[in-house]
């Protein structure tokens, strides 16, 4: 059973009304502010209180009444955050409280956002709930590099993975989507890229091209393309700081200068 929320610990709401308690599950996309749906913004206009991801942009809070209470409940690899239990009942606790909560997650909240798990805890204590997609990062970023994730005469399919368990282990699915001709698509993997490397020679795959790509859509987007033989000394050159996706398949080749690129990072590598 859930812990039922005790709303003095958020203080009282606004008078002595008792506000109809709502949530907006909302996608903030991939990280440019501009990439959030008509639908988000018109959410965050009308929020009394806004739980924001680290993953959504700063800039997306000024659509937000001046009113409105906004707080930080972020997660960063490798940073303190605030536990996903905590976030829920946070949610439950400010709905009753103030009225509207909107939770501002970045991406998509059902792609590997725990928007489902919100959802179900805010639905336990009778709060409507309203799911308002995001654009994900799993196709803009690869389309912000210039790869498409499919193309006639290539493949059929893509597969989309994490690269790190809640175990903090890397996904058993790559071994099998490794097996395929399909696009392969792995967020959160960096800290597992000497792994996922290694799975792809194992099978022989070792110039399969490989795309790693930091801060996605953002002004400050870097990317690295090689083949897996190359690409994890190709970024060591100048290891990402942003969040990274990688993509691997036979589409990073169409990515502009594709060859030329490789090329000439390895070169720089290879002279430090």
């Amino acid at each position: 059973m859930h812990p039922q929320p005790k709303l003095s610990l958020v203080g009282a709401g606004p008078g002595d009304q008792h506000p109809q308690p709502k949530l907006s599950l909302v996608g903030a996309g991939p990280g440019d502010p501009d990439l959030i749906s008509l639908k988000g913004i018109k959410a965050l206009q009308a929020a009394d209180v806004v739980l924001y991801d680290a993953l959504a942009s700063p800039e997306l809070l000024a659509h937000a009444p001046l009113k409105a209470e906004k707080i930080f409940v972020g997660k960063r690899a490798g940073k303190h955050s605030v536990r996903q239990q905590d976030t829920n009942y946070m949610i439950a606790a400010y709905a009753y409280a103030y009225g509207h909560v909107v939770r501002l997650k970045g991406g998509d909240p059902f792609i590997f956002g725990r928007g489902h798990e919100e959802k179900t805890y805010a639905e336990h204590f009778g709060i409507e709930v309203e799911v308002i997609p995001g654009i994900s990062s799993v196709n803009s970023v690869p389309a912000s590099a210039g790869i498409p994730l499919t193309k006639r005469g290539i493949n059929q399919s893509f597969f989309v993975l994490t690269g790190t368990t809640k175990e903090g282990k890397l996904s058993a699915d790559l071994a099998l989507a490794a097996q395929t001709s399909a696009t392969i698509v792995i967020l959160m993997g960096l800290r597992k890229l000497g792994q996922i490397v290694s799975t792809f020679q194992q099978i022989g795959k070792g110039e399969l091209p490989v795309a790693v790509i930091s801060s996605g859509t953002m002004a400050e987007q870097t990317q690295f393309v090689g083949t897996v033989n190359t690409i994890e000394e190709l970024v060591a050159t100048n290891p990402p700081s942003g969040p990274t996706l990688i993509v691997l398949g036979e589409v990073v080749r169409l990515q502009e200068e594709f060859e030329k690129f490789s090329k000439e990072l390895l070169v720089e590598a290879n002279a430090l």
